[in-house]
């Protein structure tokens, strides 16, 4: 009887444990999921930004086809007009110097939203690295817990 009294214990005590772990095992699980969206929400984020990004480069090509375009119109009307007034074509000459500046400073602007996209996304596909890596640990440890529960059973 004190054997089997023993044994009852040692069983509870087990059963005490598999319960705990089968707790932990759920809150691991839920912290998977937890990252897993995470993981989710920035890939999201990631596509909004990528399609943010081909929206604003789209509407820089435009602007730039327009102010070369604007460019093109200011010098025929230069030429067509050079012979009766030469004053008009020096304004016309600092039209096109300005646009020319604007285009410049459009470059740098798109090189520098391009950077600043650039660094985003490494910063985005950093903490996608490491989320996934403490996914793995996880599920090693839990592929561990696993395993030590079977063996223990």
């Amino acid at each position: 009887q004190e054997e089997k009294k023993q044994l009852t214990l040692k069983v509870e005590e087990l059963e005490r444990k598999l319960e705990s772990t089968n707790a932990q095992n759920i809150e691991f699980l839920q912290v998977i999921a937890k990252r897993e969206d995470s993981i989710h929400q920035c890939q999201l984020r990631l596509e909004e930004k990528s399609r943010e990004c081909s929206s604003l480069a789209r509407q820089l090509e435009v602007a730039i086809e327009e102010t070369k375009r604007q460019v093109e119109q200011a010098r025929d009307r230069a030429v067509s007009r050079e012979r009766a007034a030469q004053s008009k074509m020096m304004d016309l000459e600092t039209q096109l110097s300005r646009n020319k500046a604007d285009l410049n400073q459009l470059r740098r602007n798109k090189e520098d939203a391009e950077r600043r996209y650039e660094s985003r996304l490494q910063d985005l596909l950093d903490r996608l690295e490491q989320s996934e890596s403490t996914n793995r640990s996880m599920q090693n440890y839990v592929q561990f817990l696993k395993s030590s529960y079977d063996s223990v059973f």
